[in-house]
């Protein structure tokens, strides 16, 4: 998770050998400024969640775009993710005091096959749901289903290491609604540090989402419990242990809502359907977008803060947005 414990600084700061370098990008950017998350109004309190700002990216690059998820490797600083058409991002947010004005070191990276070779195909490379754990990149695929790990630097990103055992049966994911969130339990929670993955909208006869446990004692397939046709593309944890899903709802031909729900990670084991209450509920009278990657980090103040990013899917009629949240319990 990015509380930037445990992450093992020292295998993000050590040299790499990467078969493709990382290529700055010119991001323009374009404040959103406080108390104007919503239309027309000076509301900063949504919920549970209380508004503090944040910024449009814009660039010329033929790339750009299309972030699924991302981590911060340092809180509420430099960051790693990952877009669905195949590539890695780097970066860092830029402040004024507590307010987030901008990014700067922007980078992108293809991501290669094991031969370090670049993959064009986004069937292969539909990269959704992202952990940063010890130097290592654990990355959810959606279209060619699968659960990867990659050693990453603060140079970049290499080639595959190898492929984890996702649990839930292969026929049971949809495609190109298979697996989009990838987070990890905190060490001292019930899943004691372990990986859990979850699908966008793969639902079983109930229409329940399909999830698993990935590795220890609680290792195995759960299920979440689908609600008023959202579907998940995100989730991380809190620092006590529950988990902070984020969901979208799109209606054609252009509307999109963003809910988040949280859960008790206790919850969570083999065999359990889990729900949670909503903290948020918003729709296109907030300045909101496809939103598709989340994250939680402390600030020194103490205030824990929810990070959330926008697909724009390249679309000319969707952008790449980055808010803050607190939390306020």
């Amino acid at each position: 998770m990015a509380l930037a414990l445990g992450l093992g600084l020292s295998a993000w700061c050590a040299p790499l050998a990467l078969a493709e370098s990382s290529a700055p990008v010119t991001v323009e950017t374009r404040s959103i400024p406080f108390s104007t998350f919503a239309a027309g109004s000076s509301q900063v309190r949504f919920g549970k969640l209380e508004f503090v700002g944040g910024f449009e990216l814009r660039s010329r690059a033929s790339k750009f775009g299309q972030m699924s998820a991302f981590r911060f490797t340092e809180p509420g600083g430099q960051f790693i993710g990952v877009s669905d058409h195949g590539y890695w991002f780097f970066g860092s947010v830029e402040r004024d005091g507590n307010i987030p004005v901008g990014v700067s070191d922007f980078r992108k990276q293809p991501i290669v096959d094991a031969a370090g070779n670049v993959i064009s195909d986004k069937h292969y490379v539909d990269a959704e749901g992202l952990d940063v754990h010890g130097g290592v990149a654990t990355v959810s695929f959606e279209r060619l289903a699968r659960v990867t790990e990659y050693p990453i630097s603060a140079h970049g990103a290499g080639a595959p290491l190898r492929d984890l055992d996702f649990l839930i049966p292969r026929r049971e994911l949809r495609y190109n609604s298979g697996m989009e969130t990838v987070a990890r339990g905190p060490a001292g929670s019930a899943l004691q540090g372990a990986r859990i993955v979850i699908a966008e909208r793969s639902i079983d006869q109930e229409g329940n989402i399909f999830a698993s446990v990935l590795e220890g004692p609680r290792k195995g397939i759960f299920k979440v419990k689908r609600r008023d046709d959202f579907d998940v593309t995100d989730g991380v944890f809190l620092p006590d242990g529950d988990l902070l899903l984020l969901e979208r709802r799109f209606t054609r031909p252009i509307s999109v809502g963003m809910r988040m729900r949280r859960i008790d990670g206790s919850k969570i084991k083999p065999g359990a359907v889990i729900d949670g209450e909503v903290l948020i509920d918003a729709d296109l009278s907030a300045r909101i977008d496809n939103m598709e990657a989340i994250d939680v980090w402390q600030r020194e103040d103490g205030e824990l803060v929810v990070s959330v990013v926008s697909d724009d899917n390249q679309s000319f009629l969707q952008r790449t947005l980055y808010l803050e949240f607190v939390l306020r319990e």
